[in-house]
């Protein structure tokens, strides 16, 4: 038993079966989905994100071809949550230059952040600790 992208197994509108006039085809073979969890090894945090490609597969080539998801396959993902994530968990903005260079092309001045409780600021002082990214993430997450 195998997924298959065909019409020959449905039956008719009458309720009728369909005669199979042929076999099984490679391209109408399907495949189950993947229900993959992406997290970094240092927080120990999963989200859900959106896959946008595979990268790199160590075992074999053709499963990069084929957009094939397996354990330790390098991925590109969709950025957006992981950003929004980190400057609610660290209070740091990834992916973004700093202010003071556009304030200077512009010639403005920034509008202040929302100040922050003393209990935040400690918070966010103790997840500092765990920070870690990998050197020039900023290139790849705009």
């Amino acid at each position: 038993m195998c997924i298959s992208h065909d019409s020959m197994h449905k039956r008719l509108a009458t309720g009728g079966k369909k005669k199979a006039w042929r076999k099984k085809r490679k391209y109408e073979l399907g495949r189950q989905s993947a229900n993959p969890k992406l997290s970094t090894n240092k927080t120990a945090v999963t989200r859900k994100t959106r896959i946008l490609d595979v990268v790199y597969n160590a075992s074999n080539s053709k499963l990069v071809r084929t957009q094939t998801l397996l354990k330790r396959a390098i991925d590109q993902v969709d950025a957006a949550l992981f950003k929004q994530w980190y400057l609610q968990h660290y209070g740091l903005d990834i992916g973004r230059k700093s202010s003071s260079s556009q304030e200077r092309r512009r010639g403005e001045t920034g509008t202040e952040e929302a100040k922050k409780s003393n209990h935040v600021m400690r918070k966010l002082e103790k997840q500092q600790r765990y920070r870690g990214l990998v050197v020039g993430l900023h290139l790849f997450a705009a």
